[in-house]
């Protein structure tokens, strides 16, 4: 290969094509020497051309090469000191991954090469390696960022009106009998008219994929024929992974993912990535040399003062990036950039997200990292959504995000599901958790939208697992049942596992339509995980992070056509009545014009809750009066919004209770539209009037509605 080289540009990092030739730039402020490494092929286990990079501006080492085009594959080799102890890990015999590579053209072959020192030395990684470790690395490739858009426009949906479906690429559509195999698995498969047409069918608003930045199998795993299938262990922030693409590894997966997010906004439907800023895959202080750590580790990682041989780690995975360099600080915001002006994705759920928001030790939200993104005319514009927690000492910050920030509720979760398996002493709570969470949220002027509401998530069981299981069942993880979470905070009808018992059957399916229709009537940002309206089973385990077989992909020919059906319609009940999705919180105050209140609760006499109801210790029945024209925020053009009045009414006992239905001022009519004993949504019925009874049955919940004279 004839090359030949000029000084190039420092702006921007990574490799940049500009239809002459093209620009590499790294960020290495300790290194002493950079060599840029070319490849022909994928899986040449020797460069085609070394080319030392001796210009060096800022700490960033740079050249430009001309007549280089997309396709062109490259990885680099740093040279610097090899002193664990004083936090620097160079190793020119490793070949590194780019940080800012837009493709990764394949994954890591575990091979001891891999390593920056000698496994199996006494002095373990104080030793050096001089193993190459090019042959079982992934080379990184240089892409075309042209792409016809065909004028696409984010959707924009604004937080009250979202509905989430979280959802793993190659799991929603692996199984499905209906889409072409050799595009089961991928972007290209969601972005199937068979998916969309589902999606659309759903009534969800946005996707939540998890990880699809380029990631790494643990090694650990590997050698168990396991695998990291959920994808929390980043190694390229600017990559999508290479597994899911149905078209190619030269780049092609990048304009696969593109026509990914084109497809889903044609459909109305946004696009939300969980991103893994908190740590990368080269783990603890024993871990592989593949990118970051042989670039600069000290630029990079948080190392422990006293020893910068060692990582501090917040995430338990070994390392925890450095948020407070600005180095790391720009790697995030130009990655968080990158994938919505060039991927044209909505927002992103923060993995861990505390850890983000550690200045020294203590979790402080005003931090560096909030400030930026605060002040950031790009980023602060799409959807941001913590996972507000790390394993660190004070990383619980459920409600301690920044406003502009929506969070995981992990607090709704064991709520709702202390609430239907029977827990006492629950109704104050679950009162609140129902409307919104103004004690976690309102006193940070945040919106009942700050609360991003669910019952199960990627990880624990799925929902039908968290209604038919006492304990984990997780032996396939080779752990021996000791990974994942310890108990069930559920009711499983007293039948473990699967069984034939058709009054335990029907006992589960009117949990799970509890747990729905609770987490699609309250206030805040529903977010449901794909499969659990069909039924998805994993069989117990409710840790399958390393599973990538049936155990975690959905089995569509197996869907419960029912429960299907009853999301669907309830789904469509909420994004017909606003009154289950408003904009500001309740008042509890009468309305202007109106005379009655926004919200009120109700014992199942029809009286009134007092404080000393809110505090019964074997309460766990309820209802309350939702006021149509307690919506009294205008719209976001002015328009004013107004909806019917309804009386949803709890039942958590296992005994059927009598409800009685309030006074004529709450409503003249009422008409029966939703009972979870059965899957029927209705919008006409029998009528009731004021002050009548209606029976519960155990476990249910039932919906009136009466119209607005």
């Amino acid at each position: 290969m004839n090359i030949t080289k000029y000084p190039g540009s420092s702006f921007p990092l990574g490799a940049t094509w500009d239809g002459e030739g093209v620009n590499f730039a790294l960020y290495a402020e300790n290194a002493t020497g950079v060599e840029l490494c070319l490849f022909d092929n994928p899986d040449d286990s020797k460069e085609a051309e070394r080319v030392k990079m001796m210009e060096r501006t800022h700490h960033v080492w740079h050249v430009y090469l001309p007549g280089l085009k997309p396709g062109q594959l490259y990885g680099y080799r740093v040279s610097g000191p090899y002193e664990p102890e004083n936090g620097h890990r160079f190793n020119p015999n490793k070949l590194l991954i780019d940080p800012y590579a837009k493709a990764i053209a394949g994954t890591i072959e575990w091979h001891d090469a891999l390593f920056g020192y000698e496994l199996g030395h006494d002095d373990e990684d104080h030793s050096y390696s001089k193993t190459d470790s090019a042959p079982y690395l992934p080379k990184c490739v240089v892409i075309d960022p042209n792409f016809d858009w065909e004028g696409d426009k984010p959707p924009k949906i604004p937080y009250h009106k979202t509905i989430i479906y979280e959802s793993h690429v190659k799991g929603l559509t692996q199984l499905h009998p209906d889409i072409p195999k050799e595009i089961r698995g991928t972007y290209a498969g969601i972005a199937h008219p068979v998916t969309i047409q589902y999606l659309q069918d759903l009534g969800i608003t946005a996707i939540e994929l998890m990880p699809v930045h380029h990631f790494v199998t643990d090694r650990y795993l590997k050698d168990k024929n396991l695998t990291n299938y959920w994808g929390y262990n980043t190694i390229g922030f600017f990559a999508p992974d290479v597994r899911y693409s149905g078209t190619g590894v030269r780049g092609e997966q990048v304009n696969e993912f593109k026509n990914m997010v084109k497809a889903l906004h044609q459909a109305g439907i946004e696009v939300i990535l969980d991103v893994v800023y908190n740590h990368t895959a080269e783990g603890n202080h024993l871990g592989p040399t593949l990118s970051f750590r042989g670039i600069d580790n000290a630029s990079y990682y948080r190392l422990v003062e006293e020893d910068k041989r060692y990582y501090m780690d917040y995430t338990g995975t070994g390392n925890t990036l450095n948020a407070m360099l600005p180095s790391v600080l720009r790697l995030i915001m130009d990655s968080l950039r990158y994938w919505i002006l060039e991927m044209h994705v909505d927002g992103f759920r923060f993995d861990l997200a505390s850890t983000l928001a550690r200045e020294l030790h203590e979790v402080d939200r005003l931090s560096s990292f909030f400030d930026i993104i605060h002040q950031d005319p790009v980023i602060s514009q799409v959807k941001l959504i913590a996972e507000p927690w790390d394993i660190g000492e004070g990383g619980y910050q459920v409600g301690k995000f920044p406003p502009g920030w929506a969070e995981w509720n992990g607090k709704y979760r064991d709520c709702i599901r202390d609430y239907w398996r029977g827990e006492g002493s629950m109704l104050g709570e679950f009162a609140e958790r129902f409307t919104g969470s103004s004690d976690l949220y309102k006193d940070d002027y945040r919106n009942p939208t700050a609360s991003i509401n669910f019952v199960t998530a990627h990880d624990g069981f799925t929902l039908n697992d968290l209604v038919s299981y006492n304990e984990k069942h997780n032996m396939a993880n080779g752990e021996d049942n000791n990974d994942g979470e310890s108990h069930n905070r559920s009711w499983n009808c007293g039948v473990e596992g699967p069984t034939e018992d058709a009054q335990v059957l029907e006992l589960r399916a009117r949990q799970k339509r509890n747990f729905l229709t609770t987490l699609f009537l309250s206030q805040g940002v529903p977010m449901m995980v794909a499969g659990d309206e069909l039924g998805r089973t994993q069989n117990g385990n409710n840790n399958a992070y390393c599973q990538d077989n049936e155990i975690s992909w959905i089995n569509w020919p197996e869907a419960d056509a029912d429960l299907l059906a009853f999301t669907q319609k309830l789904i469509a009940f909420r994004k017909s009545h606003p009154v289950f999705c408003r904009r500001r919180w309740f008042q509890g105050q009468p309305i202007k014009g109106v005379g009655l209140e926004d919200i009120g609760w109700f014992l199942p006499e029809g009286a009134e809750m007092s404080e000393e109801n809110w505090s019964h210790d074997f309460a766990k029945s309820l209802a309350v009066f939702l006021n149509g024209r307690g919506l009294h925020s205008p719209g976001p053009k002015g328009e004013q919004t107004v909806d019917d009045n309804f009386y949803v009414m709890f039942n958590a006992h296992n005994e059927p209770l009598t409800f009685k239905l309030p006074a004529k001022k709450y409503g003249s009519k009422w008409t029966k539209v939703l009972d979870t004993s059965d899957s029927r949504i209705e919008e006409e019925g029998k009528v009731y009037e004021p002050h009548k009874t209606i029976t519960l049955q155990g476990h249910a919940i039932v919906v009136m509605h009466s119209t607005m004279s």
